[in-house]
């Protein structure tokens, strides 16, 4: 196995990070290495945003849900879907962009862009030895995280990633089979044996695990993470911010 596929395939969150800093040489490299990923039409239409003041970690922890990871780090990254320069680079040439900038395909870009950066970024870090842990709880309070981070219209943050040195690891969870994910020429229908059959595998997982044991199915830990719709808020601040209108 190639060092690359065995980094990606170790993969797994870290939320216990040691003290030590990490060098801007590195920090330099990550960033470079999301700025490799793919984008659509070359449009780079992402932004990140790297934050080393402590007081604001701190604050983007409570807005994230007291996640101590989101401040006890060796670094923090924050990952935004970003048209504003688009705007600007347009006004250069007197050209009207704002129904692509405005467009439901327009905000799918700017994601899926920052997406495959940080993803980029993930997988860069993970190669020097470092952890991560993304961090979907900035979208707790987008309003309060994008006043904190000063971003301006058509600049939307969408998660963040704490990176560090490894303090302690947790067993990797299983994830679900290929039959399952991967279809081949058409979707195929997933039955409930072979759910039910993860289902186990995840039941043994959690209840096997060194630490924070608990007796969780798969199935019953999505159907209630997933009963009650989560913040709907966005459903008019993303429009506020210039996306999807």
């Amino acid at each position: 196995m190639n060092p690359a596929i065995e980094t990606i395939l170790n993969h797994r969150s870290v939320r216990n990070f040691k003290n030590d800093p990490i060098p801007e040489s590195n920090i330099n490299e990550i960033i470079r290495a999301a700025q490799s990923a793919s984008t659509s039409s070359f449009l780079q239409a992402y932004s990140i945003i790297g934050i080393t003041s402590q007081k604001k970690k701190d604050r983007l922890a409570a807005l994230a849900g007291g996640q101590t990871y989101v401040s006890e780090n060796g670094y923090f990254f924050v990952f935004c879907a970003d048209l504003s320069r688009h705007l600007t680079a347009a006004s250069v040439h007197e050209q009207d962009i704002s129904a692509s900038v405005e467009s439901t395909e327009g905000f799918m870009v700017a994601v899926i862009d920052a997406a495959l950066a940080a993803q980029n970024a993930a997988i860069a870090a993970e190669s020097m030895g470092l952890g991560i842990c993304y961090i979907g709880g900035l979208r707790n309070n987008l309003e309060a995280v994008s006043s904190l981070l000063q971003t301006p219209d058509n600049v939307l943050p969408l998660f963040g990633m704490a990176v560090g040195w490894p303090d302690s690891y947790q067993e990797q969870k299983p994830r679900l089979p290929q039959t399952v994910i991967f279809h081949e020429n058409e979707y195929n229908e997933i039955k409930h044996a072979q759910l039910r059959a993860y289902d186990q595998t995840i039941f043994n997982y959690y209840r096997s695990r060194s630490n924070t044991k608990k007796e969780i199915t798969w199935t019953s830990q999505v159907s209630s993470a997933l009963a009650k719709s989560k913040r709907l808020y966005l459903n008019k601040f993303v429009p506020q911010k210039g996306f999807m209108k």
